[in-house]
């Protein structure tokens, strides 16, 4: 057995030279997704394809499905068939991250002539063909090019046929290629610190310390799941689905000593449209949920899978089979966290938060009409607020379980001819409790010049808010407006606008926790001097009467223009 001090010093370099990985992907990628969102995941993993870790960035289900999916491709490639200098590259939705924009690049490392270790990422391509991502498609094809593991490089040279046949399908063809690259450069970077690190510890290759390293994982989860009391604990959540046709998740838990299994029978059969996730997919923010419920302190890595057992039943929303249509497949797999949050509540009391916005909010804006002289195609994300936590209120416009991050204005208004007309904290919209949900946001869109555009909002939370926990009450719906006349616009599919349309967002806001009668009487009054309450919510949700008293010009900061009035003094009064 290698020395624990030995592990443990590994250990800590390891996670150092993941940060340098990605530090070397973001520096060199072309595109916002990648370089300002975070839409990614860089990992490290043995001669098996196990992994070992990942980097403090990105999101469970890039990095848990990559996990998964590397056993795919060190299958796909023995050892034999693979050179120093190779790098694989794949977007196959069922071995990887569970859409094709979506594209994991793997590179094999060699020692003395010996494969002895991986460094792979995953990254959202800004384009992949197809669709404009969006969830209208009702087949995989229809959703853009699709590549089967092949080989990016060959013993570091460029594969010019395949480097073609991608500019040729996709509408951002310097972005998305550049991005590719920036995964290969971020991919030798770790290999090159790996290289050093084994020769400082002498060490042949990683695969021994890999083992006690995801053994020490799987024991710390192991005990947390045993101070569990045993038992099945279930939970059911709606979702907005496709058009009208909403879905149902089910799920059942079962602990049982030290394992747990995670069972998705009952959820709705897979959609005609692309809401439909992977089994890859599930098991990502599955793994992801169970940890950040038990034992988030724990490292991540294969060791921390192993005593999480996860099934769907096939053909289901939450395993889809081949060729199901899969773009937005994150609309529902987001929602897989809360929901099992929502099973454990009873087993780990006061531990969790409520439930959240949860999916991610992407838009697809784009304009590229034949008078186009400049076209663009833009992915932006952003988020509505979490559910609120079992001792603090929730996060304001923060994504969850994802780590993406929104693009600041300023790169939708230098890359496009898109201005941000609002972008504020939208008032009212966290659940009411003695803990407060996340809030989310308002956002209006115009275009500058008088040309046509278009946009895809995959978005969800429009027809089934968030709902409270322990007495909480929900955060508000999600809605996707014409600005102008405040009209629905079609959600997760192609919306062609004019050259004067505005367009709004306004994002969902996370459930509450406890009574709102028991938030105390100075936070909800904090709330309203904040802007994150109006007054008559706060006498209707919270019970609490509050009255304006200062100069009607005047900005609503100071706490001294404020009067409440109480039922036990002169200053403030809760309404029963």
């Amino acid at each position: 057995m290698t020395d624990p001090i030995v592990v443990g010093l590994v250990a800590n370099r390891l996670y150092s030279l993941l940060q340098e990985q990605q530090t070397a992907l973001v520096s060199t990628a072309f595109s916002p997704v990648v370089r300002e969102s975070l839409d990614l995941a860089c990992g490290v993993f043995d001669s098996a394809g196990r992994m070992i870790g990942q980097s403090t960035g990105g999101t469970p289900g890039h990095i848990n499905a990559m996990a998964t999916g590397m056993a795919h491709i060190v299958a796909a490639y023995s050892p034999e068939t693979l050179a120093d200098g190779d790098v694989l590259i794949t977007n196959d939705p069922w071995m990887t991250a569970g859409q094709i924009n979506d594209l994991t690049v793997a590179t094999p490392v060699f020692r003395a002539g010996r494969l002895v270790a991986w460094f792979a990422s995953c990254c959202h391509s800004p384009d992949i063909g197809g669709r404009i991502l969006s969830a209208a498609a009702t087949e995989v094809y229809e959703e853009g090019l699709r590549l089967p593991i092949l080989k990016l490089l060959h013993a570091g040279r460029p594969d010019e046929v395949l480097e073609r046949i991608i500019r040729s399908n996709v509408r951002t063809p310097d972005e998305t290629i550049g991005d590719i690259y920036a995964q290969v450069s971020g991919n030798q970077v770790g290999a090159r610190s790996l290289a050093r690190l084994l020769d400082e510890f002498d060490l042949p290759d990683i695969d021994a310390v890999a083992a006690q390293i995801m053994d020490r994982s799987e024991a710390a989860l192991r005990s947390a799941l045993a101070r569990l009391p045993d038992g099945r604990y279930s939970a059911a959540m709606a979702t907005d689905g496709f058009g009208d046709h909403s879905l149902e998740l089910q799920v059942a838990v079962t602990v049982d000593g030290d394992g747990i299994a995670v069972d998705y029978a009952g959820s709705s059969p897979q959609s005609p449209y692309g809401v439909n996730v992977v089994l890859n997919y599930t098991r990502a923010y599955t793994s992801f949920a169970i940890k950040a419920a038990l034992a988030p302190e724990v490292p991540h890595n294969a060791g921390s899978f192993r005593p999480v057992a996860v099934t769907a039943p096939r053909g289901s929303v939450l395993n889809c089979v081949d060729p199901a249509p899969v773009a937005s497949r994150h609309l529902v797999g987001h929602f897989l966290p809360s929901l099992l949050f929502e099973a454990l509540r009873p087993a780990l009391p006061d531990r969790l938060p409520a439930a959240s916005a949860d999916a991610l909010w992407m838009t697809v804006w784009r304009g590229g009409g034949p008078e186009e002289t400049a076209p663009f195609t833009l992915t932006v994300f952003g988020a509505g607020g979490t559910g609120a936590r079992p001792d603090k209120d929730g996060l304001t416009t923060t994504g969850f379980p994802t780590g993406v991050r929104a693009a600041p204005t300023e790169v939708l208004e230098t890359l496009t001819p898109l201005v941000h007309l609002r972008r504020e904290i939208r008032a009212d919209s966290g659940g009411a409790g003695r803990w407060r949900g996340g809030l989310g946001q308002v956002v209006e869109v115009r275009r500058r010049d008088d040309r046509a555009w278009t946009v895809n909002a995959n978005i969800d939370r429009v027809l089934h808010e968030a709902p409270g926990a322990a007495g909480g009450l929900p955060g508000a719906r999600g809605a996707f407006v014409d600005a102008r006349t405040g009209a629905d616009l079609p959600r997760k599919r192609l919306v062609r606008l004019d050259a004067d349309s505005r367009v709004r967002l306004c994002f969902p806001g996370g459930g509450g926790q406890g009574p709102p009668t028991q938030r105390p009487v100075d936070a909800v009054l904090s709330d309203v001097v904040n802007g994150y309450l109006r007054i008559e919510t706060a006498r209707a949700a919270y019970g609490v009467a509050i009255d304006y008293v200062g100069p009607a010009d005047a900005l609503v900061r100071p706490p001294h223009t404020y009067r409440i009035d109480h039922d036990r003094t002169a200053e403030l009064r809760r309404e029963a």
